[in-house]
């Protein structure tokens, strides 16, 4: 197997170009030749493959694995190769993952341009050459299967004719009968079934191998198997050398060529250097000539998930430029619904490759964009139907209007680096001198419309490669989950670096947005609020100020500390102000009171929720008489109350939309009272024989925050009826702590 590695400079000398050969396009200046497709091809010059790597093997110096110099590992079995057993190991399995890669993205991509694909030759007597790559192995394997089915079918159809089926000859010779009813009982009939069937034996190994393929690399195998397959640790013994062992015993029982065909395909798996015999009547390749596409595609499949819809106009934005990558997540600051657009670009560079400024600039319009498409979503009166949806779907709008800031943007870069297959979820910030990026107007502003900032990541190669070649939904959904929080973790982490971030809420008998307003020069750009009010009433605050750093000069350093300060003696007589990491809520460790006179409602208790359609006379009615009755025999009511009409805390009258007004329930729960016995009041129903009577505290108010109503008003006509309900589950998303 010989190793080229993508757009490296090669010394043209006559060895190099045997191994480049003709049919890989080449760029040729001067005496260096290099090779612009990533994958392999079989070159009948030298009656070997040739495999392209990715060049995100080599760093910035033109060095493999850190230090071997490309030219050196060209031959890989070569006695003077300097690559470790590691190394080489790691080569084979990147051969596997580059072709399932590939092969995936020709899946997804069925009329992309990009890629050059002849089928790989198959096992045959004609011209003949000798291959030792386990992808070649792992290839033909694959196909032996397509090609011979009539040859699995006539050797199961022949070992399972007659299984089962009584020997009685040697069941009468050889077992005694008793004698029940005057009919003879043999309880140990012999069967025709043979004790050790070797063509038996080499199918299980077989599907065996297909199996651990498919588990493995993502091969499919979907054939009908009608034998117990090696799994788990035994197959693993197989794999340590038992596979061979076995192979062997069983050599000499197969005659046909097919049989003998598949024991050699069987025995060089196992062998995985092994040469194998292979006709070579046609030229075989798999080559993509634009492998930084393939790699974008493989982060977008990984991080956005196939069911991740998105707003076009994200995507595809206004002035012509597309987005990489975009998902909906959590937060950077609050920790609610996934409401956050994250934006990525992925760069497919050599390894350590500093970022380019014209890469900055477009991410960071990236950024400005998707702030005035939310702007415009939140702003404009006439609202297209996508942009109404956008909104039903739970959007923050990124602009708070209280305090005029805006909230982050979460903003990366996404590069390769090598690393093992088994280092699987690894994120790891670039080892170089800057590992984020900023553009802004003003400093020591970052809830500001004009600061970005951008992150910039490595993910493990190999395994992102692998996972997409697997084609496996549920590994794919584990690794995208724990990324995405890894993501938000590590600007989390940056942006603390950077800044020292609060949680204020105003003091008692404070009003806390005319103090933003009388100082709003000075806080603007400090100050957002991400967090929802509190059931009271109760408004938090976030507040940004920038710490100093080792690149600031002594004057620097002290104006900003000066600035921090004097922020803060502006606020301290207003709110009550605690130190907290980014997206860590200690909203419940202030301790100013909230304001008096208010009554609030506990989330997980059972409130009993009345529609009214005239709210306003109905609230009158229930502050002058106290109580409120309930109808039994109202369609579905005795079925929504039954189990629960004793343990409500909180009656609320509403109109399934904007209006509604809480009142405590007091007393020990409700009471019977027949249709006789009953006083004017607020009813469910007028003229039922039956109410449950609820006595109501209409002297003090009971605070129970924004709740959205449309999950009754979705419920069709049974939505007039009570329902009986904790206050979390009507939580509108403005308000989701």
């Amino acid at each position: 197997m010989r190793i080229l590695i993508e757009e490296h400079q090669y010394r043209v000398t006559e060895e190099m170009m045997k191994v480049v050969g003709d049919l890989v396009p080449t760029v040729s200046v001067g005496d260096k030749v290099s090779v612009g497709y990533v994958g392999y091809y079989y070159n009948s010059t030298i009656k070997d493959f040739v495999f392209v790597l990715p060049k995100v093997i080599l760093d910035k110096d033109e060095k493999a694995f850190g230090n071997h110099d490309p030219e050196q590992i060209v031959h890989l079995e070569s006695k003077d190769n300097p690559l470790h057993e590691d190394e080489q190991r790691f080569i084979y399995n990147l051969s596997v993952w580059i072709y399932r890669a590939i092969s995936v993205f020709q899946e997804r991509h069925k009329d992309s341009q990009i890629v050059l694909h002849q089928q790989m030759a198959q096992i045959g007597h004609g011209q003949r050459r000798l291959s030792n790559t386990f992808l070649d192995i792992l290839l033909n394997l694959e196909q032996f299967h397509k090609d011979n089915l009539d040859f699995f079918f006539f050797v199961i159809k022949n070992q399972h004719s007659g299984n089962n089926k009584t020997n009685w000859t040697k069941t009468i010779s050889h077992s005694q009968a008793f004698i029940q009813d005057g009919t003879p009982v043999y309880l140990n009939p012999v069967n025709k079934r043979k004790q050790v069937n070797f063509d038996e034996e080499l199918m299980v190994i077989y599907f065996s191998i297909l199996n651990h393929l498919h588990k493995e690399y993502g091969f499919p195998f979907d054939a009908e198997c009608h034998y117990k397959l090696i799994d788990g640790p035994q197959f693993q013994g197989y794999l340590n050398g038992m596979g061979r062992v076995r192979l062997r015993e069983i050599r000499y029982k197969y005659f046909s060529d097919r049989a003998i065909e598949l024991w050699e395909l069987c025995d060089a798996f196992f062998e995985r250097a092994k040469q194998v015999a292979v006709s070579t009547h046609q030229r075989e390749h798999l080559l993509v000539k634009s492998f930084q596409i393939v790699f974008e595609d493989i982060i977008d499949d990984l991080l956005g998930g196939r069911n991740d819809e998105l707003p076009k106009e994200l995507q595809a934005q206004a002035d012509g430029k597309r987005v990489d990558h975009m998902f909906r997540y959590k937060s950077l600051v609050e920790s609610g619904h996934d409401k956050t657009y994250y934006i990525g670009d992925s760069k497919y560079y050599k390894r350590n490759t500093d970022i380019g400024k014209k890469d900055l600039y477009k991410q960071f319009t990236y950024a400005r964009n998707v702030i005035q498409w939310n702007l415009n979503l939140f702003l404009d009166e006439k609202k297209t139907k996508e942009q109404a949806e956008e909104m039903r779907m739970g959007t923050g709008m990124l602009r708070d209007p209280e305090t005029e800031g805006y909230n982050i943007i979460p903003n990366f870069f996404i590069s390769a680096q090598q690393q093992d297959l088994d280092k699987h979820s690894e994120i790891t910030w670039i080892d170089r001198d800057e590992t984020d990026f900023t553009s802004r107007q003003f400093p020591n502003r970052l809830f500001d419309r004009d600061t970005l900032l951008v992150c910039h990541y490595d993910v493990n190669f190999l395994y992102v490669v692998s996972l997409y070649g697997r084609k496996n939904e549920g590994m794919k959904a584990t690794w995208r989950n724990e990324v995405k929080e890894q993501f938000r973790r590590e600007i989390q982490t940056m942006l603390d670096n950077h800044y020292q971030f609060h949680v204020m809420t105003p003091r008692e008998h404070m009003d806390g947005q005319q103090a933003l307003q009388e100082h709003f020069k000075e806080v603007l750009g400090k100050v957002f609020r991400p967090y929802p009010n509190g059931l009271n009433g109760q408004k938090f605050y976030s507040l940004a100020l920038q710490k100093p750093n080792d690149k600031m000069s002594e004057k620097e350093r002290r104006d900003l500390e000066m600035q921090n300060a004097r922020v803060k003696e502006l606020l301290v007589p207003y709110f009550e102000i605690l130190e907290c990491d980014l997206g860590v809520d200690k909203r419940n460790e202030l301790h100013t009171p909230p304001p008096d006179g208010v009554i609030y409602a506990n989330e997980t208790d059972l409130s009993l929720l009345i529609y009214s359609n005239h709210i306003e006379d109905d609230i009158k009615k229930l502050e002058d008489t106290g109580m409120a009755g309930i109808a039994l025999k109202m369609d579905g009511a005795s079925l929504q109350l039954v189990e629960g009409f004793t343990k409500a805390k909180y009656l609320v009258l509403h109109n399934k939309g904007d209006k509604y007004k809480a009142f405590q329930i007091i007393d020990n729960g409700p009471k019977l009272v027949s249709k006789s016995n009953i006083k004017p009041m607020l009813v469910t129903k007028k003229d039922e024989e039956l109410y449950l009577v609820y006595k109501v505290n209409t002297e003090q108010e009971v605070f129970v925050g924004e709740l959205d109503l449309s999950i009754i008003a979705k419920k069709g006509p049974e939505s007039y009826s009570p329902w009986l309900l904790p206050l979390d589950s009507l939580r509108s998303n403005k308000d989701v702590r």
